[in-house]
C-alpha cells in the first residue's frame, strides 16, 4: 500500500528539457517503499480505473498531500560539505584558505566533541529539510555519531571519516574508517553510505594515501577528496612530484576504486582527460571558491569532456550556508559569464547538476529524477509568491526566481521528514538552544 499519496501537483521531474517530460501537470504521485510507484496523468486519475486506483491507496496512505499552489521537484543533493562546520558560520570569514585553515578552522577544531558533531550536523540537517537538500557528502570527523543523526532524522548521506596524514590521528583514522564502513555502509536501503576521506594532497602524503588505498581496495570503499582546489596546491604537488596532483594521484592508484574530487578548480586538459578515462567524479562548489578567492572551476569544459559534475556547498564556514538552490543558481549564472555565452549552462543543465547528476556523483543511479522507479526524495515548493508569477517555465523560476524558504514539504526515502515548513524529526526549540549554548566554548 502507498505510505504518500500527492494530488493535484506539478512536477519539475529533472529530466532534460529535450526530452519532453521535463515538466508535469496536475499528476497524481503515488509513493511506496521508499520510491515513486506511480505517476498517473490528469487523463489517468479521472479513468475508472485511475479513480479506484488513487481511493484505494489513499485509504492506507500515512500522508494525502495536496498539491494545489506547490511544484514538486527532486531534493537537491549536496555532493560535497563538512556539514557540522554550521558551528563555525561566521566565525572566520575574508581570509585565503590557508590562512582561514591554519589560524581560524584547525584550533577551532581541535576543541570539538563528538556531542558538538551531533549538535552541528543536526543543525546543518535542519537547515538542509528546510531548504529542499534530502541528501549530503559529508567529511568530517566523530563521523559515526553523525551517522547516528543521519539515522535519526531521516535525510541520506554519504559519510567519510577525515584522513589527515600529518596530523596525530593518522592511524586512527584509518581504524575509525574501517568501522564506520563496517558499521553503516548500505544502512536502510543505502540511505546511508560510507567512502574514504583523505583530506587533500598537502595533508596526505605518498605513504599516508598508500595505507589509504590499500583500505579502499579491502573494503572496497569508495574515495572522496578534495583536489586541485587552489593554486598553490598544484604548484606545490608540480613542484614536488614533476607532475599534476591529478596525474600524480593518478599514478597511485587513488582513482581506481571510484572517486570524487571536490573542487577541481585548477586543472589542466590532460588532467580532464584522466578524469574522464577514470570517471572521477567532481563536486563543484562554486560560492566556497569564490568566497575563499580559490578560483572558478571550468565546469563546461569538465561536461564537454564527459565527466560527471555535481554541486557542493563545501562547509558553512566558508559559504556561509547550506543552501543547495544558491549554489544551483550560481552554476547557471557563473559560467555564462566566465564563457561569456548565455548557454553555457542554462537552468534545466543547472538543476541536473544539482540533483540527477549530483546523485551519479554518489552513485546512486536511480535518484535525483521524479519519475517511476526512483527514490522518493523530494520537495514540494509553495508556488503562489510574487516571485513565481505568472509561471512561464517552472524549471527557470526555481533556478532563476526561487528562495530556498518556498520549500514547503520534503520528503526522504518516501518518508516525510518536513511538513508546511514544520520539522517533524527535528526538535527545533531544543536545537535553538545546544546551538547557542554549546557554541560558547569558542568564544574563550
Amino acid at each position: 500500500m502507498a505510505d504518500i499519496v500527492i494530488r493535484n501537483i506539478d512536477c519539475i521531474t529533472g529530466e532534460s528539457a529535450e526530452s519532453g517530460k521535463d515538466m508535469l501537470r496536475n499528476v497524481t504521485l503515488i509513493i511506496k517503499d521508499g520510491y515513486i510507484d506511480k505517476i498517473l496523468t490528469e487523463e489517468e486519475s479521472q479513468t475508472p480505473f485511475g479513480q479506484e486506483l488513487i481511493t484505494k491507496e489513499c485509504g492506507n496512505a500515512a500522508f494525502i498531500l495536496d498539491g494545489h499552489g506547490r511544484v514538486a521537484a527532486p531534493g537537491l543533493v549536496n555532493t560535497h560539505t563538512h556539514i557540522a562546520m554550521g558551528l563555525f558560520r561566521n566565525y572566520a570569514d575574508d581570509l585565503e584558505l590557508m590562512d582561514w585553515l591554519e589560524r581560524a578552522i584547525w584550533p577551532a577544531e581541535a576543541k570539538l566533541t563528538n556531542e558538538l558533531v551531533e549538535v552541528g550536523t543536526r543543525l546543518g540537517i535542519a537547515e538542509m529539510f528546510r531548504s529542499g537538500t534530502t541528501c549530503f557528502s559529508d567529511m568530517y570527523f566523530f563521523m559515526n555519531d553523525t551517522a547516528k543523526v543521519v539515522k535519526e532524522t531521516g535525510i541520506r548521506a554519504v559519510l567519510s571519516r577525515g584522513m589527515a596524514g600529518v596530523a596525530p590521528t593518522a592511524e586512527q583514522a584509518l581504524v575509525d574508517s574501517r568501522h564506520l564502513f563496517n558499521d553503516w555502509h548500505g544502512f536502510d536501503n543505502d540511505r546511508i553510505k560510507v567512502m574514504l576521506g583523505p583530506h587533500a594532497p598537502y595533508t596526505c602524503p605518498d605513504e599516508y594515501m598508500k595505507k589509504v588505498m590499500d583500505l579502499s581496495h579491502d573494503l572496497g570503499a569508495q574515495i572522496h577528496i578534495h583536489l586541485c582546489e587552489t593554486k598553490g596546491e598544484v604548484e606545490n604537488v608540480i613542484k614536488a612530484t614533476g607532475k599534476t596532483p591529478i596525474a600524480h594521484f593518478n599514478d597511485l592508484g587513488v582513482f581506481d576504486t571510484g572517486c570524487v574530487a571536490a573542487h577541481g578548480v585548477h586543472l589542466t586538459d590532460e588532467d580532464l582527460d584522466i578524469m574522464k578515462a577514470k570517471n572521477v567524479r567532481v563536486a563543484h562548489n562554486p560560492q566556497s571558491n569564490l568566497k575563499l578567492a580559490s578560483g572558478i572551476a571550468d565546469v563546461p569544459a569538465m561536461l564537454a569532456k564527459g565527466i560527471t559534475v555535481g554541486l557542493g556547498t563545501d562547509g558553512s564556514a566558508s559559504n556561509n550556508n547550506a543552501d543547495m538552490l544558491e549554489e544551483v543558481r550560481l552554476a547557471a549564472t557563473l559560467h555564462k559569464a566566465t564563457h561569456f555565452d548565455p548557454k553555457a549552462i542554462p537552468a534545466h543543465q543547472a538543476l541536473q547538476l544539482g540533483t540527477v547528476e549530483g546523485a551519479k556523483v554518489l552513485d546512486y543511479n536511480d535518484l535525483g529524477l521524479i519519475k517511476e522507479g526512483y527514490r522518493a526524495d523530494l520537495c514540494l515548493y509553495d508556488v503562489t509568491g510574487m516571485h513565481w508569477l505568472p509561471r512561464y517555465n517552472d524549471v527557470a523560476s526555481l533556478v532563476y526566481a526561487a528562495n530556498s524558504s518556498d520549500v514547503q514539504t520534503t520528503i526522504v526515502a518516501g518518508k516525510v521528514v518536513m511538513k508546511d515548513r514544520e520539522l517533524l524529526t527535528i526538535d527545533e526549540e531544543k536545537l535553538r538552544h545546544d546551538v547557542m549554548s554549546k557554541t560558547e566554548i569558542f568564544k574563550q
